[in-house]
């Protein structure tokens, strides 16, 4: 039994006559009589009566009726819905990006993918490294881009560039001659910083612990736009990603490269699944090469 055989049947029901029913499916009586012999012989039942030319459903045949009617329908609304996607395979990739590289990479990927792919819908997340790590584990997120290498096991990451970190100061600030600020330099600065749930901060702690020493926190922001907005006209330095700059380039603010030591930062693709999520880290690979 098949949708084709419930829709000649239906029909055959709803008209009591089979040349009538013929008529209105546009096919030959002997066609949908074989098609009707067929259906009973499958469900080895009696589905109507021979009588005076008419066809009587039997006790069988209202109850398939009673079923058929509905899953017919069924299929109907799903085809049209479906109708909707043109013939085209809709698929969402779920991607959560830290917000301190957030700037210089979503739009080049989200061009990328449209291009590569434009029936591809890509969902965008700005969270924190440890919210993304959480949900690529949890399945809610397909893959994150962040900082290497993942904190949590069982998550893998593959390297899309690398970055530094920078002092960023207001133009008046007293180390504003230095071409670049030592560790020990930023150490003792009054610092404007994200919180500590932000993965950024806890590298920036990180390093200052290996000199046995904690970052002046003076005041917190929880986003990296309101950090760049608020410097100006402060006494107030932040450390970010050298690549932040793209939109950060105020006149009202200078960065400054840190060194003794520099203070590498690795970006990158963070994905739990290899198999599973190859084909799209492939994609985003390719999308976001000119990063590199």
């Amino acid at each position: 039994m098949d949708f084709k055989q419930l829709r000649y049947f239906v029909a055959v029901y709803e008209e009591g006559h089979v040349g009538r029913a013929a008529e209105r499916l546009a096919l030959s009586q002997p066609a949908l009589s074989q098609q009707i012999r067929q259906l009973e012989h499958n469900l080895d039942v009696s589905l109507f009566e021979r009588s005076n030319k008419r066809l009587l459903p039997t006790l069988a045949a209202h109850t398939l009726y009673n079923h058929a009617v509905p899953l017919l329908d069924g299929l109907q609304r799903a085809r049209e819905a479906l109708g909707n996607f043109k013939g085209q395979a809709v698929r969402t990739l779920a991607i959560g990006v830290l917000q301190t590289v957030h700037p210089s990479l979503v739009p080049q990927l989200l061009e990328g993918v449209r291009k590569a792919q434009p029936h591809l819908v890509v969902q965008i997340y700005e969270l924190s490294g440890l919210e993304i790590e959480r949900r690529l584990l949890s399945g809610v997120l397909d893959i994150g881009i962040g900082y290497l290498p993942p904190r949590q096991p069982g998550l893998h990451g593959v390297l899309l560039y690398e970055d530094e970190l920078q002092v960023v100061i207001p133009t008046e600030h007293p180390l504003r001659a230095f071409k670049r600020v030592s560790l020990v330099q930023a150490a003792d600065l009054q610092m404007l910083l994200l919180g500590e749930e932000f993965q950024l901060r806890q590298i920036w702690q990180g390093q200052l612990a290996n000199l046995g020493r904690r970052p002046q926190v003076q005041a917190e922001l929880n986003t990296m736009a309101a950090i760049l907005d608020s410097l100006p006209g402060t006494a107030l330095a932040t450390v970010l990603p050298g690549r932040a700059r793209v939109v950060g380039d105020d006149a009202g603010l200078l960065w400054k490269p840190l060194s003794e030591p520099r203070v590498p930062l690795k970006v990158g693709l963070v994905f739990r699944d290899a198999q599973r999520q190859q084909a799209s880290v492939e994609l985003l690979q390719r999308v976001l090469e000119s990063r590199a």
